[in-house]
């Protein structure tokens, strides 16, 4: 009887299809494992089948997990996924290799800090409110354009944009907008989709996905 297939196996052949239907290859979508809220233990099976690059929401659970087995693993990619306050800019800069929460001019400007103090460029995508939510964060539609010319003029390098549909919402036209916006503001990576719907994400444009309990079951 053959082996069935492993989490990791089934998302990437999610991925696979996806990217077939839209004439994509899967070479171009980043699967990042969202690990926040699992511990070491559960995130060294996908580390041993040869995964790399994972996502975390917050940067103090991170500067916990992430220094031991990166010394085991020092090849691993890690994404702050979460909402980032301004104060945690250093630590973020430091730990992480891309930010994909930049939604603020404040933020924009304790990142700038951090990144030439530590002279560390660290690849930042903008989060957009793409269903205009006041609960969530990210910028403002109208407010793009704007805070991507205050990020360019810092020196901080941005190289897409990255949304979280409202739920419960068929999310396609929604990465749609988000793929509309980045051509239109001259960038080409696309942080969208997760587990529930990653493979209509890949579909509409995702260069990036964030998935987390198709990977790792849910969370307790």
């Amino acid at each position: 009887m053959d082996n069935p297939a492993s989490p990791l196996e089934q998302v990437h052949t999610e991925i696979a299809k996806a990217c077939k239907a839209s004439r994509r290859e899967p070479g171009d979508v980043t699967l990042i494992a969202v690990s926040k809220t699992h511990p070491a233990e559960a995130i060294a099976p996908l580390l041993g089948e040869g995964h790399r690059v994972f996502g975390e929401n917050r940067v103090q659970e991170a500067q916990e997990k992430w220094p031991e087995l990166r010394e085991q693993f020092p090849d691993v990619e890690l994404h702050l996924i979460g909402q980032l306050q301004s104060n945690k800019a250093e630590d973020a800069v430091a730990l992480f290799d891309c930010i994909h929460s930049l939604d603020r001019p404040s933020l924009l400007k304790a990142l700038a800090k951090a990144m030439d103090k530590a002279d560390r460029r660290v690849s930042c995508f903008i989060q957009v409110n793409i269903g205009s939510e006041e609960q969530k964060g990210g910028c403002a539609i109208d407010a793009l354009p704007d805070l991507l010319e205050q990020a360019r003029a810092a020196g901080i390098p941005v190289i897409g944009l990255m949304c979280i549909p409202p739920a419960e919402i068929e999310p396609a036209p929604f990465f749609a907008l988000l793929a509309k916006l980045a051509s239109e503001n001259g960038l080409d990576q696309l942080s969208m989709g997760m587990s529930g719907d990653y493979p209509t994400a890949v579909m509409l444009g995702a260069t990036h996905v964030r998935v987390g309990t198709a990977l790792f079951g849910a969370r307790s």
